[in-house]
């Protein structure tokens, strides 16, 4: 159900919000997520309903654990949404007292409960932890897409036992996703790049498909780089995973998907040598040396390539991001993208993160706010807290 079609006036409307935010010494480092919440949240409070807010923050491993409150989350929700938020804290999540607090919530007003994974009945899709959760309110709202891939007892339990819609939010994520990959505008290119060949072989294999052509960036092109005979040197790969690489880059060249690999890396000694970094050509690869970033000759080709693009998702960062000089990679794709006439879809993760050091985000048609969900989306998987919305 749409949003707008669930009947909220003068009612308690439990919304699942994703607020699995990086807090360090106590406060929250990064509000995006919180952020994406508020048009949802705002919408509501507008219509008169009362919102009680659930979210996970960390793993806590199913019990009590102060380190894992979300009591800085709290804090920081309050500034964003310029909002009172009422703390309905219990270890248990819910109890007696909750469910007082949520009786006596008037309309306008924001309740927040505790860590939901405080609860090991969360993780198990637990169908009495979700009769609990939906005993605090009237009607439910999933604005969480960071874990529509998770069939937990807060996203997909839930959905039955009371009227329930998807945020809009989720709904933004649904539709641009599902634009993409059903009827893109062509020529569509994909970005794909993080550490494992392991972990995208089935994104790569449902892309194939779609897209006209890829390019590979990250450590997972060192095992592809290696698949194809050049000496990697001390770089992280996957040997388990070359014949894996084969196989994809025979069924590219079969479909007349171009699969395109880095032409030169930056290189080091480790992460932790900056000054030993270097470019170096595929074939002067050193054995102590790992390849941490694509360098400048892969970048103006894959520049090149993108420039005729009409539409694009990245995922997966170019290099070791986080640490310079190791970032340029990562940053120059960026800009690229950001300067192309065409729909580019960042799917969330390390690429969101990417994107954001760069200060790039006004630049790009849509960032995604779950980099797991957006990545079994583009596997071609069903998302269990989708679908179990579309069963009702």
């Amino acid at each position: 159900m749409d949003l707008k079609q669930l009947d909220v006036q003068d009612k308690r409307v439990l919304v699942r919000v994703d607020f699995n935010v990086p807090v360090k010494d106590g406060k929250v480092t990064d509000v995006t997520r919180i952020e994406a919440a508020r048009p949802t949240i705002d919408y509501l409070l507008d219509k008169g309903a009362s919102v009680i807010l659930m979210s996970h923050r960390g793993r806590p491993k199913g019990t009590y654990d102060e380190a894992f409150s979300m009591e800085p989350v709290l804090k920081a929700a309050e500034k964003v949404l310029d909002h009172k938020i009422i703390p309905m804290f219990s270890g248990a999540v819910v109890d007696e007292n909750v469910l007082r607090m949520a009786r006596e919530l008037k309309p306008g007003e924001i309740g927040l409960l505790e860590n939901l994974r405080f609860r090991n009945e969360e993780k198990k899709n637990d169908d009495t932890f979700a009769d609990e959760l939906a005993s605090l309110a009237d009607c439910y709202v999933n604005d969480a897409f960071g874990t529509a891939h998770r069939a937990h007892a807060s996203n997909v339990g839930i959905v039955k036992k009371l009227p329930a819609a998807l945020g809009f939010l989720m709904g933004k994520e649904v539709r641009v996703l599902s634009d993409l990959i059903e009827k893109p505008k062509r020529p569509f290119m994909a970005i794909l790049g993080g550490a494992k060949v392991s972990d995208k072989i089935s994104v790569i294999d449902n892309l194939m498909n779609v897209v006209d052509e890829i390019f590979i960036v990250g450590a997972m092109a060192n095992t592809f780089l290696l698949a194809k005979g050049h000496d990697m040197g001390a770089s992280l790969v996957e040997a388990d995973e070359v014949d894996h690489a084969k196989e994809l880059m025979a069924k590219a060249e079969k479909k007349g998907v171009a699969l395109n690999l880095p032409v030169d890396l930056v290189v080091a000694k480790g992460i932790d040598q900056p000054k030993t970094a270097r470019i170096a050509s595929l074939d002067a690869i050193q054995a102590d040396e790992m390849a941490l970033d694509i360098g400048e000759e892969t970048v103006k080709a894959y520049g090149e390539g993108l420039k005729q693009a009409k539409s694009v998702v990245w995922n997966g960062p170019a290099g070791v991001f986080e640490t310079a000089p190791f970032d340029k990679g990562t940053v120059a794709l960026a800009k690229i993208l950001g300067d192309l006439d065409a729909e580019v879809v960042i799917g969330g993760g390390d690429s969101a993160a990417a994107i954001k050091q760069a200060g790039l985000e006004d630049s790009m048609s849509h960032i995604s706010s779950g980099g797991g969900a957006s990545l079994e989306f583009l596997e071609g998987k069903v998302l269990p807290a989708i679908a179990v919305m579309e069963e009702v």
